[in-house]
C-alpha cells in the first residue's frame, strides 16, 4: 500500500488527481490537504510515500513546504504541481530537492509515470536503509573490555572528523570492523566505503587498482578503467594491509593525500578526488621505515590518529560475548536453533592461546555448533576444539 498526499488549494484539481490515482492502482491510498499548512501537519504526523504539492497556495506555498519537509523527512519524494506562470519556480524547486514537477492541467501519462518513478525511488531508499542496517550489524564491534570500550570511544570522537586513521593490530583482530564503524558514523556515510587489500594485489597491479588506467597503458589495458580512489570519491577508502604496498604505489598515495589529485596509469591528466583514507596494518611500520620498506612521510600522513586493536588474548573477558554473538550469527546462517555453551566450556575457551584471534574463535565456534549436541560441553571442547 503506497500512501500519497495531494496538497492543492483548488478542490476540482484535488478531486481529479485523487480519481486518476485511485483508478490507476488500487494499492494507492490517497489523502488530500487544501493548503500548505495543513499539508505540512499531515506529513509531520503520517508516513507518506509521495507528496504532490501545488506551488501557489495560501498560508504556506509549495516552496516553503518543500524546504520545511526536507528538514524533517528528507526521504519523501515531492512532486511539484505548477501553473503556467510557475515554470521558473518549478525548476527552482528541483534545485531545492523536489523529485520532479508536472504542469496544470496534468497530462495523464506524464503524471502516472512520474508517480511510479517517485514511488520506485522511495522504495529504493527504504531498501537501502534496511541493507545498511544489516551491513552495520555485520560490522558491529563486540565486547565490553576496557580495551574495546576505549576503541569505541575513539571511534565516536574521530568518526565525525576528516582525520586520517591508521589502525594497527595482529591478523584476525577485527581491524576492518573499526574502519567500517569510522565510515558509518562519519559525514561520508551516504557515500561508498571502498576496500582495498594491498597484500592480495600483485605489486605490478596495485597502482592500476588504486588509480585506474587508460587504454593501452599496458598489455591487458584494453579500455579505460577508473581506480579505487575515483570509486571512493566523497566517501572513504580503506587501505587494508598497507604495509605490503610497493614503494612506487606509496609515493603516488602520498601525492593523492597531499594534493587530493590522482593520475591514471598511462595518462598525464590529473583527476581531483575527495576521499578520506583509513589504513590498517599488522606490521610495525616504524620498523618497516627503518628497513627502507615504508615511507616515513606517508606514515605521518596516515597516522594522524592511531587506533591499536588488541589481540584476543588481551581481552579474554570479551570471549563469552563473542561466543554468544557468533553462536546466534552462525545458527541463523545454518538455519538451526542456537546452541548453548556450558559455563565450563566457556571457561576453557577463555584459557586457550588465541594466536588466530577473533577469526580463529569464530571458526572454532562454527565447528562446535556443527559437530556437538544441543549443549556444548567441556568434553566437546576437548574433542572438537583442542589446540
Amino acid at each position: 500500500m503506497s500512501r500519497i498526499l495531494i496538497i492543492e488549494d483548488e478542490a476540482s484539481i484535488r478531486r481529479v488527481l485523487t480519481k486518476i490515482l485511485s483508478e490507476e492502482n488500487e494499492t494507492y491510498q490517497v489523502d488530500e490537504a487544501e493548503d500548505g499548512s495543513i499539508g505540512y501537519e499531515k506529513i509531520s504526523q503520517n508516513d507518506y510515500d509521495l507528496v504532490l504539492c501545488d506551488i501557489k497556495m495560501p498560508k504556506m506555498d509549495g516552496v516553503e513546504l518543500l524546504q520545511a519537509v526536507k528538514k524533517i523527512k528528507p526521504e519523501i519524494p515531492i512532486v511539484m504541481i505548477s501553473g503556467h506562470g510557475d515554470m521558473e519556480t518549478a525548476i527552482q524547486t528541483m534545485r531545492l530537492g523536489a523529485f520532479d514537477y508536472i504542469s496544470k492541467p496534468p497530462d495523464l501519462n506524464r503524471l502516472l509515470n512520474t508517480v511510479r518513478n517517485a514511488l520506485d525511488k522511495k522504495q529504493l531508499v527504504v531498501e537501502n536503509k534496511i541493507l545498511k542496517k544489516i551491513v552495520s550489524k555485520n560490522y558491529e564491534i563486540i565486547g565490553e573490555s576496557e580495551a574495546i570500550n576505549h576503541i569505541k570511544t575513539m571511534v565516536d570522537k574521530v568518526a565525525i572528523t576528516e582525520a586520517r586513521v591508521l589502525i594497527t593490530g595482529p591478523n584476525g583482530t577485527g581491524k576492518e570492523l573499526v574502519a567500517h564503524q569510522l565510515h558509518e558514523k562519519s559525514e561520508r556515510a551516504n557515500f561508498p566505503l571502498i576496500e582495498v587489500n594491498c597484500a592480495a594485489i600483485p605489486s605490478e597491479l596495485i597502482e592500476s587498482e588504486l588509480f585506474g588506467h587508460v587504454k593501452g597503458a599496458f598489455t591487458s589495458a584494453i579500455k579505460d578503467r577508473a581506480g579505487k580512489f575515483e570509486a571512493a570519491d566523497k566517501g572513504t577508502l580503506f587501505l587494508d594491509e598497507i604495509g605490503d604496498m610497493s614503494l612506487s604505489a606509496q609515493a603516488k598515495v602520498l601525492r593523492a593525500l597531499q594534493e587530493n589529485v590522482i593520475t591514471r596509469v598511462g595518462a598525464d591528466k590529473d583527476i581531483k578526488v575527495d576521499v578520506r583514507v583509513i589504513a590498517a596494518t599488522n606490521k610495525d611500520l616504524k620498523k618497516e621505515i627503518e628497513k627502507g620498506r615504508f615511507r616515513e612521510d606517508l606514515y605521518h600522513r596516515l597516522a594522524v590518529i592511531l587506533i591499536k586493536v588488541p589481540g584476543l588474548n588481551e581481552r579474554r573477558d570479551d570471549i563469552p560475548l563473542l561466543i554468544n554473538h557468533f553462536t546466534e550469527k552462525i545458527a541463523a546462517e545454518q538455519g538451526i536453533a542456537p546452541k548453548l555453551f556450558s559455563d565450563e566450556a566457556i571457561k576453557l575457551m577463555q584459557e586457550y592461546d588465541w594466536t588466530g584471534n577473533i577469526r580463529e574463535l569464530r571458526n572454532i565456534v562454527e565447528r562446535l555448533i556443527i559437530l556437538s549436541g544441543n549443549e556444548i560441553s567441556e568434553t566437546d571442547i576437548h574433542l572438537f576444539a583442542s589446540k
